[in-house]
């Protein structure tokens, strides 16, 4: 590894997006932040002005200085929110992207016979059918799918946009349901039969390959050298989580947002457990099960806005199980396990001696414990830990909350932003500054902190788990959408 090389990485979120110019130490030596006018439920986006807005990012780090001070970056690399962006030949995009929870064409998808469904969920990885680019392709009809060139996800769309290059990373393809994620190729056979052009799909690589180069137009746009090497980059959870676990299969990753990703790396696609998402790994042969939550940090960002600024000092002190109030985080549908996607949120067990201290504890609680179905289908053995990042590593208190609710030790990143710093991972394994995944996570995350359960809380939060499953499920069934 040569010290002085540095990349640039961009992080595209569903509020913001975040640039950086990163060294091999880890050291951010530049960083811009634009927030998103988007669709907080992850439904819909304009990928015209999310094209402008990582321009207008990428200039900030490049006007700080440090992205063209001394030696020039050696890479770029994006890691973005899963979604879909329909393109004409030349990159124009639709209006209206699909963002992580688009719902556009599912209901074409799902009238499907129930042998060609089980085909498509076999073969893509995939437990329950979701919205993406099959059920886009399916919805259109035969003039508007006429026009469309390509179907992109939101950082294929912009690494075309940067380099000309069409190209699909092996993870992002995964979620178009067109991806057959063992052999990690598309599902030409599905595509033929269903009469869909399989040509729309960009070419697959490994997320850290060399795809291209900044062109002179996106290189004036953003002040950054012309040629300079972008890779294929990836999912942002799926980044994350491959910077945060390397090549480790002894433990489980969280990266918590507006969702928690939560995966676990996998020799074989075999060992995937019923329920959970099977993904390609970062890492070339190897494969990582898990999925999204659905909403929950979103979820308490969502109560927080409705119950005003309540300092985390006097949340702690309301005790575990919130005095009785019970939150069910799902505004927008439960993902990994449960794959209810009609689920919605509810606050349960209201009396006047709540505050709003209380709403913010069972918020943050209902999250755990959203988390914490994901991760016993993953580890049903409850014993391995959670390396964990994103909003909730950040809070002392969270991560207290977490570690008891959880019942498991806690391996807390010092470095939150680790989709960050996971795309800069890619381009320093991409443009062959580093060949070591786990030699540059720790150069890049530093040691990891450990917090573990307190027996008593743990034990508590045991019963109020069960309790809180009982009464998701009986909402669910309530509202009609239970399984």
């Amino acid at each position: 590894m040569s010290a002085a090389a540095r990349v640039v990485a961009v992080d595209v979120g569903t509020s913001a997006v975040r640039a950086a110019v990163v060294d091999l130490d880890g050291r951010v030596l530049a960083t811009r932040h634009r927030s998103r006018a988007c669709d907080p439920g992850g439904e819909i986006f304009d990928p015209a002005a999310l094209h402008r807005d990582v321009l207008a990012a990428l200039r900030g780090v490049s006007a700080a200085g440090e992205a063209g001070a001394g030696e020039p970056p050696a890479a770029l690399a994006i890691a973005a929110h899963i979604g879909t962006v329909a393109v004409d030949a030349d990159l124009e995009p639709e209006k209206r992207g699909g963002g992580w929870s688009d719902p556009r064409g599912l209901e074409r998808l799902a009238a499907l016979d129930e042998a060609t469904v089980r085909r498509i969920l076999h073969a893509s990885g995939r437990p329950s059918l979701a919205g993406g680019a099959l059920a886009r392709l399916l919805e259109k009809d035969a003039e508007h799918a006429a026009s469309v060139h390509a179907v992109l996800s939101p950082k294929d769309f912009l690494v075309a946009r940067l380099t000309g290059e069409l190209v699909s990373d092996t993870v992002g393809a995964a979620y178009t349901l067109a991806s057959d994620v063992r052999s990690r190729t598309w599902n030409t056979a599905l595509l033929d039969e269903l009469g869909l052009d399989a040509s729309v799909f960009a070419p697959q690589t490994e997320p850290a390959s060399v795809v291209g180069a900044l062109t002179g137009p996106a290189a004036d746009a953003t002040g950054l050298p012309a040629g300079l090497p972008v890779v294929a980059g990836g999912p942002d959870g799926s980044v994350g989580i491959g910077l945060l676990l390397g090549t480790r299969e002894d433990a489980v990753a969280d990266v918590a947002g507006t969702t928690d990703v939560v995966g676990r790396l996998l020799p074989s696609a075999d060992e995937a457990p019923e329920g959970a998402v099977l993904n390609p790994s970062v890492l070339p042969g190897r494969f990582v099960a898990g999925g999204a939550s659905g909403l929950t940090g979103g979820a308490v960002a969502r109560w927080r806005s409705l119950a005003g600024d309540v300092e985390d000092e006097r949340i702690a002190e309301v005790p575990p199980g919130a005095d009785g109030l019970t939150v069910l985080p799902a505004m927008t549908g439960a993902r990994f396990p449960r794959w209810r996607p009609g689920s919605r949120g509810a606050v349960l067990g209201q009396h006047p001696g709540h505050g709003p201290a209380h709403l913010l504890r069972a918020a943050q609680e209902g999250a755990a414990f959203t988390v914490r179905e994901g991760l016993d289908r993953l580890d049903p053995s409850g014993r391995l830990p959670v390396v964990l990042a994103g909003g909730s590593a950040r809070s002392t208190h969270l991560a207290r909350l977490r570690a008891d609710a959880l019942d498991r030790p806690l391996l807390i990143s010092p470095q939150p932003d680790v989709t960050l710093l996971g795309a800069a991972a890619l381009a320093f394994l991409g443009c062959g500054a580093a060949t070591d995944l786990d030699a540059l996570r720790s150069r890049l995350i530093g040691t990891l902190r450990e917090v573990r359960p307190d027996a008593a809380h743990a034990a508590r939060y045991t019963g109020l788990y069960a309790r809180w499953r009982a009464l998701h499920d009986a909402v669910d069934r309530a509202e009609g959408t239970g399984g």
